[in-house]
């Protein structure tokens, strides 16, 4: 079998900085066809040709990943310089690039005004999956989760959640190459998972836009199944997220009972497990065949007895589930211990009895802080006591 491979070695890459002037000019990277078809329009395009010039311009920018208008060989060459002129293809930064024993990849990337977030390269055998951020830092607070003691700075743009993927692809030579077919070799960016820094339904319009890029079959042209928004329960955007952006489903859940979720998912005090239960439910693609993936973090005495198993097995009743069980990835400072794998696999074995999948996640990353709730930039990740991040994940010492 052909299947995608990422370069396994242990390095860690430091890539300087540029510190050029602002151009001026509109980046294409990030907008819908219908805007960049007003963008067009408005730089001069006669708007008989406007449709077929956006055509034009998004293959080579998310098909072949081409950042020079020069390279567009199928446009007139007065036209690509007008377009040189006006726009400009710009993505984030990589600053650096650690790559894992294990082959996972984590990036730190600049953004405008010098902000950094984190986007993991994780390679499987039948995959390769590109966990991407929303925002920077985050409001959420959960307390197992290191990116959660980075205050929220600011939603990202649609070309900054997009350009984490073209910068993926141009670090693992991901791009259809010249005389290369749509699809003709495995691509190494095979699936999308929000679950990077922030709460992704709390940054709607931009997700959904450069998911609608990812997704556009004359581009990146991710299946949306291959795409998993994890939210931590924000309600009255859920139904929203199936009718607009359409993908897989995940929750970060975590708990059993309100009591210990208000704890873990301080959200869980806005939107109880219950009404997010209703809302789930209700979720426009529901179906056998694309379940909700409902995320639980192994905690050692927190959320890890057999009762939390069997109250969880009830708790889903009725609805298309799997369920993932992720042992906690410890981070410095942490306030919490993993549970044993003994009590990780008797959890396991009561929800694959009463009929879920029950994967229990391999971390991933660990050696380099890129596992799951480990993630935090690093101009944020200054070094605190464990009291100072108790104090701020608002819980008591332990």
């Amino acid at each position: 079998m052909n299947t995608p491979t990422a370069p396994i070695t242990q390095d860690v890459l430091t890539i300087a900085r540029k510190d050029g002037e602002q151009t001026g000019k509109a980046n294409l990277v990030g907008l819908t066809r219908n805007e960049m078809r007003d963008a067009l329009i408005a730089a001069g395009t006669p708007e008989k040709q406007a449709k077929m010039r956006v055509g034009q311009v998004w293959q080579w920018i998310y098909q072949k990943g081409v950042r020079d208008f020069d390279a567009m060989t199928n446009l007139a060459k007065d036209y690509r310089a007008m377009l040189g002129e006006v726009f400009e293809i710009r993505v984030p930064e990589i600053m650096t690039r650690q790559i894992s024993e294990d082959g996972t990849r984590k990036y730190l990337v600049r953004i405008a005004g010098g902000h950094e977030v984190e986007v993991v390269y994780i390679p499987e055998e039948d995959r390769g999956t590109l966990c991407v951020s929303s925002q920077v830092g985050c409001t959420l607070t959960c307390s197992f989760c290191h990116t959660g003691t980075q205050k929220l700075v600011r939603n990202l743009t649609a070309a900054e959640i997009v350009g984490q993927i073209m910068l993926a692809r141009d670090d693992l030579g991901d791009w259809v190459k010249p005389g290369e077919g749509m699809g003709e070799r495995p691509r190494l960016v095979s699936n999308i998972v929000l679950m990077g820094m922030g709460e992704p339904l709390y940054n709607f319009d931009a997700v959904r836009d450069a998911m609608k890029i990812a997704m556009d079959g004359e581009g990146i042209s991710l299946s949306r199944r291959r795409i998993t928004l994890s939210t931590s329960g924000v309600v009255p955007e859920i139904a929203r997220a199936g009718e607009e952006i359409g993908c897989m489903l995940a929750i970060s859940f975590h708990a059993t009972t309100d009591e210990v979720r208000d704890t873990l998912v301080p959200i869980n005090k806005k939107w109880n497990i219950a009404e997010l239960l209703e809302a789930l439910r209700a979720y426009p693609k529901l179906s056998n065949s694309e379940r909700i993936t409902f995320e639980y973090v192994m905690l050692d005495g927190v959320n890890d007895t057999e009762d939390d198993a069997r109250r969880l097995v009830k708790l889903i009743d009725g609805i298309p589930a799997k369920i993932n069980l992720i042992p906690f990835n410890e981070w410095p400072g942490a306030p919490y211990k993993r549970s044993s794998n003994n009590r990780i696999h008797r959890f396991a074995d009561i929800i694959y009895k009463a009929g879920y999948a029950t994967p229990i996640r391999t971390p991933r990353g660990e050696d380099i802080m890129a596992a799951c709730g480990q993630l935090k930039s690093a101009t944020e990740r200054a070094r605190k006591s464990r009291r100072e991040i108790e104090t701020e994940a608002g819980i008591a010492s332990r």
